[in-house]
């Protein structure tokens, strides 16, 4: 017997070729369709306005993905929920479900594992395993607007992975996330992260998407970017600077970069100023983090006058900076924290 379809990975295109292919009528995708990533049913039973046939068949040759929550960590402070979601073949990634006054967000992992092993994060600790599918990633999004009961409404792809190590999955993700007739979440309130894959940047600039591009960049000189990051060592700041130039043209829109604080490495007023420097003229934003201590790596948090001077350095002369809100800071909120106490319980 052939292997049952993941349905949710269709977009409607392939999901109209497919219910065609079934000998029905096309027009029975776009109530699937709905069903699926609006409605957020896990049975074709519940699917009432198609007929008890076609139904069958879709049971017969297809499945709804369907997540598991492991755990679900809330802090007490924020209300920030912390997901460690399993997938079908038992591997697990995290979410954060984050409340904002502007909406709820999610961030989102978009691989299992990392292979980037930039140096302050957990995600890498463990190891790459596999890239998600475009259903697995629009799946955390589902999932956890099922467990809560709360409309999400920006999209961060900021969890574990590197988004455009995936780039095929992740372009898949934010088609279906974006669909009107599914989540019609607005390409511009999702953001996604990387640390820095230039090629992959020209590619998505041509996407012309519209979603928020953000920038890993934690150093201004390749010389310390390389001690924490190992892309430094591909590529150059320079080269790195020149695809987000080329992103703000074709799409018109700012991008963010984000620079983790570490104490002693990259915080002094020095540091700030290169900063300026090779950001002045851009259409840009800078999103200051101030970097989560993990057992594993010796970086220390930057002190709060540090970050406050180097905020108001970079707001001196013109780039716009924010230090980013400190959410879930009492339960495992930093990339990798929670998978990584999962993995080390099953070993």
């Amino acid at each position: 017997m052939a292997e049952k379809i993941n349905i949710n990975e269709f977009e409607l295109e392939q999901l109209e070729e497919y219910i065609e292919s079934l000998g029905e009528k096309k027009f029975h995708a776009k109530q699937i369709f709905k069903w699926i990533h609006k409605l957020k049913v896990l049975s074709f039973d519940d699917m009432t306005d198609i007929s008890k046939s076609l139904r069958e068949k879709l049971k017969e040759n297809t499945y709804i993905l369907d997540l598991n929550v492991l755990e679900c960590q809330k802090s007490k402070k924020d209300g920030t929920m912390k997901f460690l979601i399993e997938l079908i073949d038992n591997c697990a990634i995290e979410s954060v479900f984050m409340k904002y006054n502007h909406g709820n967000t999610l961030c989102v992992s978009t691989q299992v594992g990392c292979k980037m092993g930039c140096k302050f994060c957990a995600s890498t600790k463990e190891g790459y395993e596999r890239n998600l599918l475009g259903s697995e990633i629009e799946g955390q999004i589902l999932t956890v607007e099922r467990y809560t009961g709360e409309k999400i409404s920006n999209i961060v792809y900021m969890g574990i992975g590197e988004p455009l190590d995936n780039y095929d999955n992740v372009v898949k993700s934010i088609h279906l996330i974006n669909h009107a007739m599914g989540l019609n979440i607005g390409a511009r309130h999702i953001s996604l992260s990387t640390c820095g894959l230039v090629p992959k940047i020209y590619k998505l600039a041509e996407e012309n998407i519209q979603c928020t591009l953000s920038i890993s960049l934690h150093a201004t000189t390749d010389e310390k970017r390389k001690e924490i990051m190992p892309i430094a060592n591909r590529y150059s700041i320079d080269e790195l600077l020149e695809a987000c130039k080329e992103y703000i043209r074709i799409t018109g829109r700012r991008i963010s970069f984000e620079y983790a604080l570490i104490y002693g490495k990259n915080d002094s007023y020095e540091d700030a100023m290169r900063l300026v420097k090779l950001l002045r003229g851009m259409i840009a934003h800078v999103n200051l983090i101030p970097v989560n201590e993990i057992k594993e790596k010796e970086y220390k948090k930057a002190t709060l006058k540090s970050i406050e001077n180097f905020m108001n350095t970079l707001n001196s002369c013109g780039i716009v900076t924010t230090v980013r809100r400190e959410l879930g800071s009492d339960i495992d909120a930093a990339c990798g924290q929670l998978r990584k106490k999962y993995l080390d319980k099953k070993s």
